[in-house]
């Protein structure tokens, strides 16, 4: 009975995971709607709405009580504030990056993602590393140690997403939080630094939203949906599935976020990014392989 349990709760944390990495993919569309708004304006924007649309969703699902037990427990508070500051930060990052040409960048970033979370997944929640995982591992560690001896560059917009969100998903992974109460907790821990940031700063074109069109004010609430959905379902994929798993759903994100950057935004790869890129799509080749052998051999036994 055991056993086609878990299959189940393993089929939802795929659909989960499929359903993020897409959502993601596609939100450099959404973002570059509202390339006038400053990056900073458009992260308050997305943490306010995304408390209200969070406060809504568990009001619906009868989950408010869960937020309020966990508020009790410091011990809980203390690692969700420091996954809070990570999700704000990456939140921040990425919106700069799609609106300041950066895209391919980001994308590069969510490519050495999975690379990061297998890596992670073997130093600190004793998962194994196949030999391919280890040798998947030093080509993204090559392709980036090329672009630093060859080029004396160093791809910080990618190294910084690609950290920030597997140390992010790291902390879901050990905190066992159900996905709705712990991203409003999230949420209601930045609420503060938005207010505060909303109130006083410069004010801009769009920060007064009384003065607003509707079109840009419906794009600005949309930033809780926006944030809100694909998180959800990271947050609960995460807790169905092993952490190198999720790492090889995650290629959907950068993918379509690569084609956007270079097919519909214009962006052009210079020979740094390619070799660099060459490295990691090398890389994830090599793990994709070891996987689904992996994968074909768990079957069979």
């Amino acid at each position: 009975m055991q056993q086609p349990i878990q299959r189940q709760e393993q089929k939802k944390g795929v659909f989960l995971a499929l359903s993020a990495f897409i959502m993601w993919g596609i939100a450099p569309i959404y973002f570059k709607q509202l390339i006038d708004v400053g990056a900073l304006e458009i992260l308050t924007q997305r943490i306010i709405w995304a408390v209200i649309f969070l406060i809504i969703i568990s009001l619906l699902s009868s989950q408010l009580h869960k937020t309020i037990a966990i508020l009790k427990q410091p011990k809980q508070l203390a690692l969700l504030s420091i996954s809070a500051c990570l999700l704000g930060f990456n939140w921040g990052l990425f919106i700069w990056s799609v609106n300041n040409g950066h895209m391919l960048e980001a994308s590069l970033g969510y490519y050495i993602n999975p690379l990061i979370n297998v890596l992670m997944g073997y130093l600190f929640l004793s998962e194994r590393l196949r030999k391919r995982q280890g040798l998947a591992v030093a080509l993204a560690l090559a392709g980036v140690l090329i672009q630093l001896i060859s080029f004396g560059s160093v791809p910080y917009i990618a190294l910084s997403l690609a950290v920030c969100f597997a140390t992010y998903g790291l902390l879901h992974k050990k905190n066992h939080i159900e996905a709705i109460p712990g991203l409003l907790i999230e949420a209601l821990i930045l609420l503060p630094l938005a207010l505060l940031y909303w109130i006083f700063m410069e004010p801009s074109d769009t920060s007064n939203m009384l003065g607003n069109s509707t079109s840009t004010n419906v794009l600005l609430i949309s930033a809780g949906i926006v944030t809100t959905l694909p998180l959800l379902c990271f947050t609960g994929a995460v807790k169905r599935l092993q952490y190198s798993t999720i790492g090889f759903i995650q290629y959907i994100g950068p993918s379509l976020m690569f084609i956007l950057a270079v097919q519909l935004y214009g962006e052009t790869l210079g020979l740094k990014e390619t070799i660099t890129f060459g490295c990691i799509w090398l890389a994830l080749l090599v793990f994709s392989w070891d996987s689904i052998r992996h994968q074909l051999k768990h079957k069979t036994v």
